[in-house]
C-alpha cells in the first residue's frame, strides 16, 4: 500500500509544480525597465511631456515602473541636436523618439509631405 501512496504523492507534487510554473514565470520582472530617449528641437512643455506619458501609459508603459524616459532638448539650437542624439546613444536607450518643430525661415513642407498617407503594402516571401 505504501507504493500506491508514494505514487499518488509523486503525481500530486508533479501536478502542483506544473500548475504553479506559469504563475512563477508570469511574476518575474524584466532585468531592467525599457528606456526611451526623447529628443526635441525646442523645450518640452508639461503638456507635451504629459501627452507622451499618456500615450505610453495607454500602451501599458508607466514611467518609473516599467519604463525610463530620458528627455533631451536642443532648446532651439539645431547645432546641439546631433550631440544630444549621441548622448542618448551612449546611454544605451532602447529607442529614440524625436520631436522637431519647423522654425521660421526653414524650408516649406514639400507637397509630398502634405499628401494623404498611403496604404502600406505587404511583402510576402515566395518559396
Amino acid at each position: 500500500m505504501t507504493s500506491v501512496m508514494d505514487r499518488r504523492t509523486f503525481m500530486g507534487t508533479l501536478a502542483g509544480g506544473l500548475l504553479a510554473a506559469p504563475l512563477a514565470a508570469e511574476a518575474q520582472q524584466p532585468a531592467r525597465p525599457a528606456t526611451i530617449g526623447v529628443l526635441a528641437s525646442a523645450e518640452f512643455t508639461e503638456a507635451v511631456r504629459g501627452a507622451i506619458r499618456d500615450g505610453l501609459r495607454d500602451q501599458g508603459y508607466v514611467e518609473g515602473q516599467n519604463i525610463v524616459i530620458e528627455w533631451r532638448s536642443a532648446e532651439g539650437r539645431s547645432d546641439r541636436a546631433a550631440a544630444l542624439a549621441v548622448e542618448l546613444a551612449h546611454l544605451k536607450v532602447d529607442v529614440i523618439g524625436t520631436r522637431a518643430r519647423r522654425t521660421a525661415g526653414g524650408p516649406p513642407p514639400s507637397p509630398a509631405s502634405a499628401a494623404a498617407p498611403r496604404k502600406a503594402s505587404r511583402c510576402s516571401a515566395t518559396t
